[in-house]
């Protein structure tokens, strides 16, 4: 599964996650993307089957399915983007994603998928 991690997360992660083999790339290394709305982001991430990373429960969950490629909705309390939490978000990350490349997992349909973390 390839993530987008949304504007709001540091280069750094993505760094760390694909360090560990993922499929990261993030809104911020993305020059055409950097300052864009939401509905670019969504458009890209769609077009290159990657799963939305953001915080930005407001303007991402009411989309409809076919509009997106997945959303994985970041609870910001839980996981903070403070200097001591970016780790622990890499760490449920890095979960998340372990846990959808099993073999099981991999056929599994992304396009309209929604969670939380």
């Amino acid at each position: 599964m390839k993530l987008l991690p949304d504007e709001m997360y540091p280069r750094r992660l993505a760094e760390h996650l694909r360090a560990d083999g993922h499929d990261v790339v993030a809104v911020v290394e993305l020059p055409d993307l950097v300052g864009s709305d939401d509905a670019a982001v969504v458009r890209y991430a769609r077009e290159h089957r990657r799963v939305v990373v953001t915080e930005n429960i407001v303007d991402y969950a009411p989309l409809d399915a076919r509009e997106h490629a997945g959303l994985l909705l970041i609870n910001a309390r839980r996981w903070a983007r403070t200097p001591s939490g970016l780790p622990r978000l890499a760490q449920a990350l890095h979960a998340w994603l372990d846990a959808r490349s099993a073999p099981h997992e991999q056929t599994r349909e992304v396009v309209g998928l929604v969670e939380w973390l």
